[in-house]
């Protein structure tokens, strides 16, 4: 499961955005899932990433953003009566 909202606090509250992106760093072979952010925060999201990976908090490697797919369904509600038992004799 991901948040349903973006991951930076601004002014102390929580970005009322939904996540477009998965943040994670590629290290060598390695890839790190560190947040999600909307549009509006990428470039934030990136700078602060740049500034801990400076200090050694977080891994050195590239800072990558990958889309996320909205994905819906209908919910399916099931009946006792839609349910068929198979006797295998």
């Amino acid at each position: 499961m991901l948040p349903d909202r973006c991951s930076v606090l601004e002014k102390g509250k929580q970005c009322v955005n939904p996540p477009e992106f998965i943040v994670s760093i590629i290290a060598d072979k390695d890839e790190y899932m560190v947040g999600v952010t909307c549009e509006k925060h990428k470039q934030i999201v990136s700078g602060k990433i740049g500034i801990l990976q400076n200090e050694g908090k977080v891994h050195d490697g590239k800072i990558n953003f990958s889309p996320l797919k909205t994905v819906g369904t209908d919910c399916i509600h099931a009946d006792t009566d839609d349910f068929v038992q198979i006797d295998m004799k």
